[in-house]
């Protein structure tokens, strides 16, 4: 009888390439299309919950004025955001698609690695499986150790581009809690599942701008009214980013390849 668990070792590798395949296209279609600059001038919080009254959409329609470069003509597009924005604020637009629409182009700091990476990642997991399967150590080890790689590469390439960006410390102030509501309380989890974000305030050209943080916390007590907090201007792109490079991403970086050049050494060792 076949032995069917030996194709669940395949399911993270495939997960993590599809994941990449997907983040791929959008960056291809965002490098394809550009940027363009954009000032707000309307932010509105919307927030619909269902008969329950559990939340259903929670964000912010904020709309945009920009000139469209093709046109030289002023317009405005209304996107539904996750962050609030301050009117005035300064921003920058990606066109997703051909069809006209629009994200705003915020810092990504939840992605370390390169969608390229993640791709190539996915591809090197599937064939650990295989050569797994197949009983193929060797091979096995050596896709191990080249993914070992892979990531400490990455890691500290994304240390020193961040420590390359020469960003400005800007002090904000905390000024409100974000609360939002995940889920309610039932008979069997009981207590309302509730992550809290700080709002701060912060001065830039000489405008007070708002903005909701991703960080967040399951205590309201985390982000007391009036505390500072230290973001970090990117000149360049005119982006505001919550995090400075990381020390302890380089360390990792260092170690995880140190240990795939151990994993290599050891297959010609072997050899």
């Amino acid at each position: 009888m076949q032995d069917f668990t030996q194709y669940f070792l395949y399911i993270p590798g495939i997960v993590i390439f599809l994941l990449g395949s997907g983040q791929v296209r959008n960056w291809l279609t965002s490098h394809r299309h550009g940027s363009v600059a954009g000032l707000v001038v309307r932010c509105e919080h919307v927030v619909k919950k269902d008969k329950k009254d559990r939340e259903v959409f929670n964000y912010f329609n904020t709309t945009i004025e920009y000139v469209n470069p093709k046109t030289g003509n002023k317009e405005i597009h209304a996107i539904k955001t996750p962050t609030e924005y301050a009117v005035g604020q300064q921003v920058r637009l990606t066109k997703t698609s051909d069809l006209g629409n629009f994200v705003i182009n915020d810092a990504d700091e939840s992605s370390v690695f390169h969608p390229v990476a993640v791709m190539l990642g996915g591809a090197l997991t599937i064939l650990i499986a295989l050569w797994t399967n197949q009983g193929n150590e060797i091979y096995a080890m050596g896709s191990l150790g080249l993914l070992f790689m892979g990531a400490g590469v990455c890691l500290i390439y994304n240390y020193v581009s961040i420590s390359r960006m020469g960003l400005k410390s800007l002090e904000a102030e905390i000024i409100d809690t974000y609360k939002r509501q995940i889920s309610k309380s039932t008979k069997i989890l009981r207590g309302d599942k509730i992550i809290y974000y700080p709002v701060v305030k912060y001065e830039m050209n000489r405008n007070e701008n708002i903005m909701c943080l991703h960080v967040n916390s399951e205590y309201e007590k985390t982000f007391p009214i009036g505390d500072k907090i230290t973001l970090f201007y990117d000149e360049k792109s005119h982006q505001i980013r919550e995090n400075n490079a990381k020390p302890i991403q380089l360390i990792v970086g260092v170690l995880l390849f140190a240990l795939g050049v151990a994993v290599a050494l050891s297959i010609t060792a072997a050899l």
